[in-house]
């Protein structure tokens, strides 16, 4: 059986995207892994399928799936991807969109520009919804939001990585991250200490790790080590994460731009309790046809 798809990139992280709204098939982890194979097969940082609606306030369902066949669940690159399938495709007319994910659901606006912009649920700064499970727990400070002074409920701790204490955020955005303030993201060991916080007691189920180095209030470079793939050229959902971080750290405003090895995003978040909003790109490098 062929199967049709398209190769889309967000900044360079890229993707498969399948419609399993007209090749209604079941996709398995063996599969997956065969098609995100980068020598054998198409290669890809996630496969995203286009799916019915679980809810029906919801336009489509947007399942994730890493290379590694593990099912992921929230992608922001890939929700501005999907955004621009489905309309390339002609699944529908609307521009604005309601996604249902594992997480709840997120927005998506085509702009006139062309650039996608996607409403991220709001972040969950809550340990055990992360899940972050400090080990042992070591309080370093509360974090105050620089709004109104009110605690907030995440906090900094130290973790020991590798024989060295991290300094690490958790953030949820859906999905969990652990945010890293560096001085310098070129000269950082990203693959080491993302790979061992990979696998760190105090994320049982895997984290992905962004490094963030804030240059000034509205401007700030990203790197992230994402679970189930490794290092990419961008991560929307790491930078939501990093955005969350840098304000309740008082690091970064309300509005700012990320820079990501594949370019910028501009990011927005008005604090605690509203939902994280990322403008960026969606582009369609090719379509083809494979075996299922």
């Amino acid at each position: 059986m062929k199967i049709d798809f398209a190769k889309m990139h967000g900044l360079g992280n890229d993707f498969m995207v399948v419609d399993l709204v007209t090749q209604p098939v079941e996709l398995d982890p063996a599969v997956v892994r065969a098609w995100g194979d980068r020598n054998c097969g198409v290669g890809f940082d996630q496969l995203l399928a286009v799916e019915p609606p679980l809810n029906p306030e919801d336009d489509f369902q947007f399942t994730i799936f890493n290379t590694d066949g593990t099912r992921a669940e929230q992608c922001g690159n890939g929700a501005r991807c999907f955004a621009k399938f489905v309309v390339d495709q002609g699944l529908t007319i609307k521009r604005e969109l309601t996604l249902g994910t594992t997480t709840g659901s997120i927005q998506t606006a085509l702009l006139e520009d062309g650039q996608v912009e996607v409403r991220m649920p709001v972040p969950n700064l809550d340990h055990e919804s992360i899940p972050y499970v400090p080990t042992p727990p070591r309080r370093v400070r509360a974090v105050n939001d620089p709004r109104d002074g009110s605690d907030v409920a995440g906090c900094d701790h130290l973790l020991d990585v590798k024989g060295h204490l991290i300094e690490v955020t958790p953030v949820s955005m859906g999905n969990p991250h652990a945010v890293i303030f560096v001085d310098d993201v070129n000269t950082t060991d990203v693959d080491s200490i993302g790979e061992a916080l990979q696998h760190h007691d105090a994320f049982p189920e895997q984290v992905n790790v962004s490094f963030l180095e804030v240059v000034d209030r509205r401007f700030a470079r990203l790197r992230v080590f994402e679970r189930g793939v490794g290092e990419t050229l961008a991560c929307g959902s790491g930078a939501c994460a990093s955005m969350v971080a840098g304000c309740v750290h008082d690091r970064l405003n309300s509005r700012a731009k990320l820079s990501v090895a594949g370019g910028k995003l501009r990011m927005e978040w008005d604090g605690p309790g509203e939902p994280v909003v990322m403008t960026g790109p969606a582009k369609t490098v090719f379509h083809g046809r494979v075996d299922l």
